[in-house]
């Protein structure tokens, strides 16, 4: 029996891994689980799995779940806080941690399972994208095992040789990888119409079912730009080695290219069911609950580059790549700041990207050799894009009083 602490669990991986947990309950027993605001889900949840923790993110969180799991009769303890989200992470008992926590939020629980010598399914990207160089060196010492989540890494991982060597494609014989995108909802909607777009419309992605912060970035691609940088660090890659190919269907969800002419590509509906089931069991197969393709029932395929004009964020996010981890870091916090924004109905669509690329235009880069360093500019990366999306939202507001 495998314990299993799930951090996130109401968000649409944490959902996602539920079903698949609960579809073998002689492999698999949920440890713990953690919520950031969805308390009625938490409740409905802990009833399904009957956890021995809950975790609520913010300790002013405590004292109304605390009356909720009363009125629902849950005996498992309920903790609160960050210290509270690493200690259940880090716990002896547990043996996998799904890391699912959006954003930066989810650093340092992600980093307490990896130093502890978890097996880590990594749904949090962010924590790649902050501390990247860190966050492997810390795998490597505590021999923690990383298994992608997000459906391309995944893919990646499935494709590629029991005998890869880590950062030497050429070793294994590895032309080149090939990121798979959809281009999101606005991938045919003409450029001139795209900063009138809803957060709404841009949330309504055609193949996934995601939550907001990650529909959005989607629809900017900013997504796949974290996804390249991730993919980097997760595989010791350069970024030469990668392309990103658009791929609306969403049915091959990355390939790995070698030096003699073959391509080998994993395929399955858009289901992350399939990724968590493939990284749970792994190295073994188990049932998902997702359907398998109906080759008859498939249209086309089709492919092309993604439009650099289209996708401003996708190419911030591989120039940043190459800048190095300071980076990287700054963008994914300006990200996080911007998009709350757009969803916010503050700013237009199209500012994102500007938005952070003036961050980025705006910080210095910094050497970061602590994880303290990297939470720290983290927060100053904040504090800066703050100023820059209230300096445009007065802009804004003074135009309309001219």
């Amino acid at each position: 029996m495998q314990l299993i602490c799930i951090l996130g669990s109401t968000g649409s991986i944490g959902v996602s891994t539920i079903d698949v947990v609960l579809r073998h309950p002689d492999k698999y027993q949920v440890f713990a689980l953690s919520a950031h605001k969805n308390f009625a889900l938490l409740i409905e949840q802990a009833k399904l799995c009957q956890p021995q923790f809950i975790v609520v993110a913010d300790e002013a969180d405590y004292a109304n779940v605390k009356a909720l799991c009363q009125v629902a009769g849950l005996k498992c303890k309920l903790l609160a806080g960050a210290t509270a989200l690493q200690q259940v992470a880090s716990a002896a008992e547990v043996n996998i941690v799904m890391a699912a926590i959006v954003g930066a939020a989810g650093l340092l629980p992600t980093l307490a399972a990896v130093n502890a010598g978890k097996k880590v399914l990594l749904a949090n990207k962010e924590a790649l994208v902050m501390s990247g160089e860190l966050f492997i060196q810390a795998a490597n010492q505590s021999k923690a095992l990383l298994m992608p989540i997000d459906s391309e890494h995944n893919a990646i991982f499935q494709c590629l040789p029991h005998d890869f060597v880590y950062g030497d494609l050429a070793a294994s014989g590895i032309a080149k990888i090939l990121l798979t995108g959809s281009g999101g909802p606005f991938r045919a909607t003409p450029i001139n119409e795209l900063a009138s777009k809803t957060p709404d419309q841009a949330c309504a992605h055609p193949n996934w079912e995601m939550g907001r912060k990650i529909s959005v970035d989607s629809a900017t691609m900013m997504n796949k730009g974290l996804e390249f940088i991730e993919a980097r660090w997760l595989f010791g890659l350069q970024s030469q080695d990668i392309q990103v190919v658009l791929h609306p269907q969403s049915i091959i969800h990355s390939m790995v290219q070698y030096c003699d002419g073959s391509v080998l590509a994993q395929l399955g509906n858009p289901d992350m069911r399939t990724p968590i089931a493939h990284a749970l069991a792994y190295p073994q197969r188990i049932e998902s609950g997702v359907a398998a393709l109906d080759f008859m029932q498939l249209a086309d395929f089709s492919f092309c580059q993604p439009d650099m004009q289209r996708y401003p964020n996708l190419k911030l996010a591989i120039d940043a790549s190459n800048a190095g981890q300071s980076a990287t870091t700054i963008l994914n916090a300006a990200n996080e700041m911007a998009v709350e924004a757009f969803l916010q109905q503050q700013i237009q669509f199209t500012q994102i990207a500007q938005i952070n690329e003036r961050c980025l235009q705006a910080m210095a880069s910094q050497e970061l050799d602590t994880i303290d360093a990297v939470v720290a500019l983290d927060r100053e990366a904040r504090a800066q894009t703050k100023q820059i999306i209230e300096q445009l939202m007065s802009q804004v507001q003074g135009s309309q009083y001219a």
